[in-house]
């Protein structure tokens, strides 16, 4: 308790309503696509928040670092993006189960956590920023939807900084509400809305397996978790100067993947963003407590989780792109941090723009982002400049 700080407690809450908030419908859609029915999909969400929650705080109080945790988002738009699953959502369930397996293979086998260990501080950070660009650039595309809506939440965040830093974000959030409340039109039904959906049922699904769901679920979700999430993960930590074995990360969260998927959820993972938002500055001033902003993350998570109804049915009101604006304007910093950090070794400076511009891109390729491919593509560079002879 003698860590906890305002700072680091508003961070946490901030990252949890940010990372539910900017994906939670894709995961619903995801959840469908693989034959859910709608209790069924809204179990999975409610869980996976849970999920999230219970691991972030176990692993940050374990590491004292500022753990981020979050559902498999481009896992959920494979899930939504592929052809119609025949085998069912008991099948599906089943795949979810195999994903979570393979996970915690993959976080005790040691050469993994070597690997990821071993990534240059340059290409994190590169990585870093090149993930947190398109959130950066969100403030301003609200202004361009809508300058009505985006211009009090940049002002906002500019006159909270110019009292006191710590003020950015809180007075940006503040101004995010108010002009939902004042700017949206609200549904005739929605208080009908809200109290028929206070917390929904959780549903049990028996899995059943079959080689079909191995090749078209369980596999590409393991590599696109593990590829588009979890090394990210990891990169955001050593970018901040966080060192800590990879291994008992994954497995972790491999572990927490597999008891979710009897309810619906289908992969939890390290996550880029929400970690981003912990363990820079905003996450608070001494960065051996900015793991209570993780914590927080947790509880947030949990009460977001357990109330996903009314969540939902708030959080739908507001247009996704103020949502990313808000969470833009808390990562400024980082993202300035994590360029800086990326590019003042003349060395290793073409590396990390090949990094930096794949990250930033938003390719995908096979199914696998491009902050992957950047740093595989980083590394290779840096490889073949050691190997170059000297003139």
């Amino acid at each position: 308790m003698r860590d906890v700080n305002p700072q680091s407690v508003f961070a946490g809450l901030l990252a949890a309503f940010v990372g539910f908030a900017s994906s939670f419908a894709v995961v619903l859609q995801g959840l469908r696509s693989v034959g859910a029915t709608d209790a069924q999909a809204t179990s999975g969400l409610m869980v996976a928040a849970i999920s999230i929650g219970l691991c972030s705080i176990i692993l940050s109080i374990k590491t004292k670092m500022p753990v981020g945790v979050a559902w498999s988002t481009p896992g959920a738009a494979l899930l939504a993006s592929s052809a119609a699953f025949s085998g069912g959502f008991d099948t599906a369930v089943g795949a979810f189960i195999i994903c979570g397996v393979l996970l915690v293979l993959a976080g005790v086998w040691k050469p993994l956590g070597q690997a990821v260990e071993a990534i240059p501080s340059a290409l994190a950070n590169a990585l870093l920023a090149g993930v947190l660009l398109t959130l950066c650039l969100a403030p301003f595309k609200a202004v361009a939807f809508n300058p009505w809506f985006g211009l009090p939440i940049i002002i906002a965040w500019v006159i909270g900084g110019l009292i006191n830093r710590t003020l950015a974000v809180p007075f940006a959030l503040l101004a995010f509400i108010a002009v939902v409340i004042i700017g949206v039109e609200f549904p005739a039904d929605w208080k009908t809305t809200l109290s028929n959906s206070l917390i929904p049922s959780v549903q049990w699904v028996t899995p059943s397996f079959s080689i079909e769901a191995v090749f078209s679920i369980a596999l590409p979700l393991f590599i696109v978790t593990m590829a588009s999430q979890n090394i990210p993960g990891i990169a955001v930590l050593k970018a901040n100067n966080y060192e800590t074995p990879a291994s008992p990360l994954i497995a972790t969260t491999g572990v927490f993947s597999i008891l979710g998927s009897f309810l619906g959820s289908h992969a939890v993972n390290l996550s880029a963003i929400v970690a981003a938002m912990m363990a820079s500055e905003e996450g608070g001033k001494d960065p051996k407590q900015r793991y209570v902003a993780a914590v927080f993350f947790g509880i947030g998570s949990i009460i977001l989780g357990v109330f996903v109804g009314v969540t939902i049915a708030f959080v739908s009101l507001a247009p996704v792109i103020l949502i990313e604006a808000v969470a833009g304007l808390a990562l400024v910093a980082a993202f300035s941090g994590s360029a800086v950090a990326a590019f003042k070794d003349e060395a290793t400076r073409p590396a990390a723009a090949v990094t930096f511009l794949a990250a930033a891109s938003g390719m995908t390729l096979l199914g696998i982002s491009g902050a992957f491919w950047g740093l595989l593509a980083g590394c290779g560079m840096l490889f073949l400049n050691k190997r170059k002879p000297n003139k």
